[in-house]
């Protein structure tokens, strides 16, 4: 039992977590690239993408992981973009910081389901049974290269202060 649920009940709530977060982050992702804030789905990737870190760490093992860290990273990066979205409602300089947080929350939670699916989906296992070889390696740095790209355009693109205030958004 993890936090009142059996391990594969709490394992789908986790899973349905992501995929939530990472729908709803490429949902505000676009509208950063348009030069938008897309307040509900800005609200619903936050909370999911912390809730994904959160029960991260919730699963039965006897030693820090390479996915705690992601985990920490993640949740140290999330409260920084939502004290820069939400506390400072993006004045001035956390306008970017809140585009660059926001991205690398997004890219951490991507980078985490491209581990899992070499793990998981049997002919990405295959390809990449250590996940050191070539193919995981290329996706990997194929999805940073594509995040290092949406958040630069993200950061140029969402640079200036809407005519609706942020609290007006939300």
């Amino acid at each position: 039992m993890v936090w009142g649920m059996t391990l594969a009940t709490f394992t789908a709530v986790h899973v349905v977590l992501s995929l939530v977060a990472i729908g709803a982050g490429f949902v505000v992702m676009t509208g950063l690239l348009g030069g938008r804030d897309r307040g509900g789905w800005t609200a619903l990737f936050l909370v999911t993408t912390v809730a994904t870190s959160v029960t991260g760490f919730g699963f039965p093992v006897d030693h820090l992981l390479p996915s705690h860290v992601v985990g920490i990273v993640s949740l140290v990066v999330l409260a920084v973009a939502i004290l820069a979205r939400y506390g400072l409602r993006l004045r001035g300089a956390w306008r970017p910081v809140y585009v660059v947080g926001a991205a690398l929350a997004l890219y951490l939670n991507v980078f985490v389901g491209v581990v899992q699916a070499f793990l998981k989906v049997s002919a990405l296992h295959a390809l990449a049974p250590q996940q050191t070889e070539p193919p995981f390696l290329v996706a990997q740095l194929v999805v940073l290269a594509l995040f290092i790209v949406l958040t630069v355009l993200a950061a140029k693109r969402f640079r200036h202060e809407s005519s609706t205030p942020v609290s007006a958004r939300l």
